[in-house]
């Protein structure tokens, strides 16, 4: 096509460079070829590892073998910087979204966002794009990214404008074009999979119908609970303001600590989560959520802030916590108001610094220990033995008589 397209979205004519978020994978590498022949463009490829697990170089060959200039593919190991910058700053404000998802996908997409726009400025390019359908959250996270960041550039989302709108048709149209399908791509995908160093999940096909129970073969990071050790596996974490520092006594990288906390949790079945979610989109959807590393280390976040934050303030924070998931979910990270919380949750953590012991055991994680130099637990003061006077429990009378005032008022109205 050209120029004049009348396929052409309003406000993306005239594009001549764009770069695309590229895994190498059969959408992908059609959107490549296809941003070619619709724009007449050039395109930049950008792949992210974020710890999904895989070889990263074969999209480098594909996107030669494609045309793409060899300056212009850009694959980039990003784990470090997505822990500590991201999932570390999500896991201190205790975000789970609807109580029970840690946002393993959707802390992801604003790291990717931003590198994006990074190197559209690094090339001159006048667009991005990216390969997330018109029915998910992903669309909406990217794009939320890419607009904060850069609010004049062009965004072209292929699943908006296109045809190709079954695997047949995006096989059709690899074959047409000479684009390699691997055999395993030439079926209907039983389900789809995004994957990160946080975690895995699974959607569609097989998963869709919600009485039916998640097949064992879509698990890909955990090992079954049933066939895990007969033997529970106790390890520590230690904390330094909110953050991970160490496992077991050994220091680690942020990467490196939660990639630790990945194989523990796998060998013990731990993190899977069977969720029907609401999406920001409006529709409900069935999805399967492994995250083995990030459940331990959810828990033993929250394990040593029982002892170093004081009610109020841990209080504050549960309902904060809500507000957080909210908005990484529905892509608002750039955005002021979690900026705002972030500042919040952040003062919150000066003294949260400890170690906390984890029991493993067959698809279960439970705090049975923790320590704090910051602790605000006084054994003196709890104990049901003599107290030796730190505690008056006579004060009890009056502090329950001045809570129960209203209510007693309201007992006598409501008696006349």
């Amino acid at each position: 096509m050209t120029d004049s397209s009348p396929n052409r979205p309003a406000g993306v004519a005239g594009i001549k460079k764009v770069v695309l978020a590229y895994s190498g994978g059969l959408d992908t590498s059609v959107i490549l070829k296809w941003l070619q022949q619709t724009y007449n463009c050039e395109v930049v490829t950008f792949t992210a590892d974020l710890g999904q697990g895989e070889e990263l170089e074969p999209a480098r060959r594909k996107a030669e073998m494609a045309g793409v200039k060899p300056e212009h593919i850009f694959i980039d190991d990003l784990r470090e910087e997505f822990v500590r910058d991201y999932v570390f700053p999500m896991m201190r404000a205790n975000a789970m979204y609807e109580g029970l998802y840690l946002l393993g996908t959707s802390i992801a997409r604003p790291l990717i966002a931003k590198r994006q726009i990074e190197i559209a400025r690094q090339v001159g390019a006048d667009a991005v794009s990216h390969g997330a359908t018109g029915k998910g959250n992903d669309q909406v996270r990217f794009e939320l990214g890419y607009y904060a960041l850069a609010p004049d550039i062009k965004v072209i989302a292929p699943w908006r404008e296109w045809d190709l709108t079954s695997r047949s048709r995006l096989i059709e149209f690899a074959e047409q074009n000479q684009i390699m399908v691997t055999k395993d791509k030439r079926g209907e995908s039983p389900f789809s999979v995004d994957a990160n160093l946080l975690h895995t999940s699974s959607e569609g096909k097989v998963l869709e119908d919600p009485w039916e129970e998640v097949p064992d073969y879509v698990y890909s990071r955990t090992v079954n609970p049933e066939d895990a050790p007969d033997a529970p596996e106790f390890i520590t974490i230690d904390f330094e303001r909110g953050d991970g520092v160490a496992v077991n006594g050994e220091a680690m990288s942020p990467a490196t600590l939660l990639a630790k906390l990945n194989d523990l949790g796998c060998a013990h079945g731990i993190g899977r989560l069977d969720l029907v979610e609401n999406r920001f989109v409006g529709m409900k959807s069935r999805g399967m959520y492994e995250t083995p590393g990030g459940t331990i280390y959810h828990l033993a976040h929250r394990g040593i802030e029982q002892l170093t934050l004081d009610r109020g303030a841990a209080h504050l924070k549960d309902e904060l916590a809500v507000r957080y998931a909210e908005l990484v979910y529905n892509g608002f990270w750039f955005s002021p108001e979690r900026e705002m919380i972030q500042a919040a949750v952040d003062h919150s953590q000066a003294k949260v610094t400890g170690t906390v012991r984890l029991k493993l055991y067959k698809g279960s994680v439970s705090v049975v220990g923790r320590k704090s130099p910051h602790s605000l637990y006084s054994e003196k003061v709890v104990t049901f033995e003599d107290d030796q006077g730190a505690y008056d429990q006579r004060d009890a009378a009056g502090f329950i008589k001045l809570n129960a005032l209203r209510l007693r008022l309201l007992g006598r109205r409501d008696a006349e």
